[in-house]
């Protein structure tokens, strides 16, 4: 505990700190996407930007570099000047879950490479069905029984291929024994647009980007990826409770900065986000997006991304799962 004291002393510090000192503030920071625009990373950093403009001494906005499944933006940000100028903003995929499922391709190194400035935000997954599907096909056993009677039909879509909603579709396939092929997007937004087309029956989705659809009834959700029912689907199961506890985890969004970026610049950006996190702007923006603010200083969130990543190791090894599954 002394130690997380210790940062968030450090951390406060720097807000007295001037632009005279040894190191200085940039007078604008893009934080890039790997995805497109619309899908999670929106709905939750656009607001918080606003929150931030009398927060923090510099002007924050959003860019986009999609592709990759998040690794063309993470790739961007390694190179760039450890300043404070660029940050990465990505699911925790790319971060903890890449390491394991693209193990030497990965052309980077997270942990090495990076700085974790804050997480935002962590969130269920959703399998979602849409009007591919029959309209009777309402539970999980209804969609199996539904696969065995047109495995022609048998795709589902995630949003990038190595990333955790891949790794829960690929690993209740094989539970199930369905033999499905995955259908990988380039984020969350372009394969909602499908899923709600039926060009795809199913899907595995970020909970904040099929909730309003599941409230009007145009999808729905068969389970959820989290150990307990998710606050805001209480009436959709997890898959434990239905049998597959292999399929028991959660996501995080979070800001990274490139690697040797001064922890001055690090603790001012986490203590603006930490104090925006809890407006009463922002609590109406997850509760809106079902999703669960996430407030920790830059040493826990650190903590939180070697804890997870040694937590994937041997689940990926377990099952066998690649990005090609």
């Amino acid at each position: 505990m002394g130690s997380r004291m210790g940062w968030i002393g450090a951390g406060a510090a720097a807000w007295g700190l001037s632009c005279s000192a040894a190191w200085a503030q940039p007078a604008s920071t893009v934080v890039w996407s790997g995805f497109p625009v619309g899908g999670l990373g929106d709905q939750v950093s656009r607001p918080l930007i606003e929150q931030l403009r009398s927060r923090y001494p510099g002007t924050i906005v959003l860019g986009s570099k999609p592709g990759a499944g998040g690794r063309i933006a993470a790739e961007f940000v390694k190179r760039a000047a450890p300043d404070g100028a660029t940050l990465l903003q990505g699911p925790s995929s790319p971060i903890v879950l890449y390491p394991h499922t693209y193990g030497a391709r990965l052309a980077y190194s997270p942990q090495a490479d990076f700085v974790p400035v804050a997480p935002l935000a962590s969130y269920a997954i959703s399998m979602t069905v849409g009007p591919g599907v029959p309209d009777e096909v309402r539970t999980l056993a209804d969609f199996i029984a539904w696969v065995k009677r047109h495995p022609e039909k048998a795709n589902y879509g995630i949003p990038a291929a190595g990333s955790a909603l891949h790794f829960v579709g690929a690993t209740f396939d094989r539970l199930a024994s369905l033999d499905m092929k995955s259908v990988a997007y380039k984020g969350g937004a372009p394969l909602l647009t499908d899923l709600l087309g039926g060009q795809v029956p199913v899907a595995f989705n970020v909970i904040s980007e099929v909730l309003p659809h599941l409230k009007t009834g145009r999808l729905r959700s068969l389970a959820v990826s989290s150990p307990e029912r998710w606050p805001a689907v209480p009436e959709v199961p997890t898959f434990a409770e239905l049998g597959y506890r292999d399929i028991a985890m959660v996501e995080f969004l979070g800001w990274y900065a490139p690697a040797r970026t001064p922890p001055e610049l690090v603790g001012r950006l986490n203590a603006a986000v930490r104090d925006a996190l809890q407006t009463p702007e922002m609590t109406a923006v997850f509760a809106k997006n079902g999703l669960m603010p996430l407030i920790e200083t830059p040493e826990a969130f650190a903590e939180r991304v070697r804890e997870d990543t040694a937590r994937w190791a041997p689940i990926v090894k377990a099952t066998g799962f690649t990005p090609e599954d």
